[in-house]
């Protein structure tokens, strides 16, 4: 079962598609997020200097209770330049591939997928498309009218007025971003990325060699949203590298978050991530938990992920059902459940109350990831009001590291 307590954790974390926030932006974001975990549970934490490099940002997280001291590696897989170079095409460039990526999803089977398991996302996938064509229709049809109702217009001034009011809604409504979102999945399921792979490869030996010779008590590899697809090759590749990971050496647990596998893996065309979501699956040194929140239309709620794939449901996930309701204020949850984009941020997001998911419990707490997940409540009933462990798990299993006062 590994342990349940730990002092030192090594963390991967593959974030989604995310063209707001660039890597430098996700540090700052969690720092502003550790605060409020500070405060949700009655703790210490600081968080380090950012280090770059082409593969990953990493910065050292210090979090202490009366009882236990934890130092957490964090390290973000960056991906950010793969996501400027989409957003970079021109709207004329993102256009016709955007409405490629929707017929090659509709006609891949994916789109009843989504019907069939969660019509939330079906609606997600249809929105940048259905808003398109709604904006062209509309601007076609004033156009026709104004041209026929006045001889005194040029055409070429209305056919302007038009094409700005369309760009103007393509920025307001957010629809290059959601173009370009799945313009890049059509092309990771159709032929990958090369970029993305010779990363993911390089991190894999990294993981591997960790797992061997590092004194973590647990290496924690989390992918949110269509970072959990990337997480699933990232663990393919090391598996490919060592077999034995997490067997001979330090526990993997393998978190997904927000996730976005059946994204992928519904697509008919995706024969190779289904067939790596299964080596993950039955890797017996890899333990995968799926976080999954019915507010959030980007996840898939409520659902076995390897069933829906149509593979073995021997082996998968522990799936953990949350609800955002139960981690936030009251005026907290009702001015964000609306932003759609911000209730998925979420499951990286600290929490306001304490609650069986809190991420950066399971990333920098003493508990191991993998013992919250299979934990009914998660950590709840392992932290006191003080912010101590309790005593029957500081008791059961020493500390790595010393306990430092708070």
């Amino acid at each position: 079962m590994g342990k349940t307590t730990v002092a030192k954790r090594l963390v991967f974390h593959v974030g989604g598609y995310d063209p707001i926030t660039p890597h430098a932006g996700a540090q700052r974001r969690f720092v502003r997020e550790l605060r409020r975990f500070e405060l949700t549970w009655s703790v210490k934490a600081s968080s380090g200097a950012m280090h770059e490099s082409v593969d990953q940002t990493q910065w050292r997280v210090i979090t202490d209770g009366p009882n236990w001291h934890v130092e957490t590696d964090f390290r973000l897989i960056r991906w950010d330049d793969v996501i400027e170079q989409f957003h970079r095409q021109t709207i004329w460039q993102r256009i016709p591939l955007g409405v490629i990526a929707f017929l090659d999803f509709v006609t891949a089977g994916a789109l009843w997928g989504y019907l069939r398991t969660n019509w939330h996302y079906a609606m997600f996938f249809l929105y940048p498309f259905v808003m398109f064509g709604a904006l062209i229709a509309t601007a076609c049809f004033v156009g026709v009218y104004a041209l026929h109702a006045s001889e005194t217009i040029p055409a070429i001034i209305t056919i302007g007025v038009l094409a700005a009011l369309v760009l103007g809604c393509w920025r307001r409504l957010h629809l290059g971003s959601l173009f370009d979102d799945w313009i890049f999945s059509r092309a990771y399921v159709r032929r990958g990325n090369a970029t993305i792979e010779q990363r993911l490869h390089r991190i894999a030996q990294e993981i591997v060699s960790v797992a061997r010779g590092s004194d973590a008590d647990e290496i924690l590899v989390v992918g949110h949203s269509l970072g959990a697809v990337m997480a699933v090759d990232l663990l393919d590749q090391a598996l490919k590298l060592d077999p034995s990971l997490g067997r001979a050496g330090i526990p993997v647990t393998f978190l997904s978050i927000g996730s976005s596998i059946l994204k992928i893996g519904l697509h008919r065309g995706a024969k190779r991530f289904r067939a790596a979501v299964e080596r993950v699956a039955r890797a017996p040194g890899i333990f995968w938990g799926d976080y999954q929140a019915r507010i959030d239309i980007m996840n898939f709620y409520n659902i076995n992920p390897m069933a829906e794939m149509s593979l073995s449901t021997e082996h998968g996930p522990v799936v953990k059902l949350v609800e955002f309701s139960r981690m936030l204020e009251r005026v907290m949850y009702r001015s964000i459940r609306l932003r759609f984009f911000r209730v998925h941020c979420q499951f990286i997001s600290g929490n306001d109350k304490r609650a069986l998911y809190d991420y950066f419990m399971l990333v920098c707490g003493p508990v191991s990831a993998k013992r919250q997940t299979i934990t009914a409540d998660g950590a709840l009933s392992m932290i006191g009001d003080d912010g101590a462990l309790v005593s029957k798990l500081a008791g059961s299993e020493p500390l790595s590291e010393p306990a430092r006062p708070a």
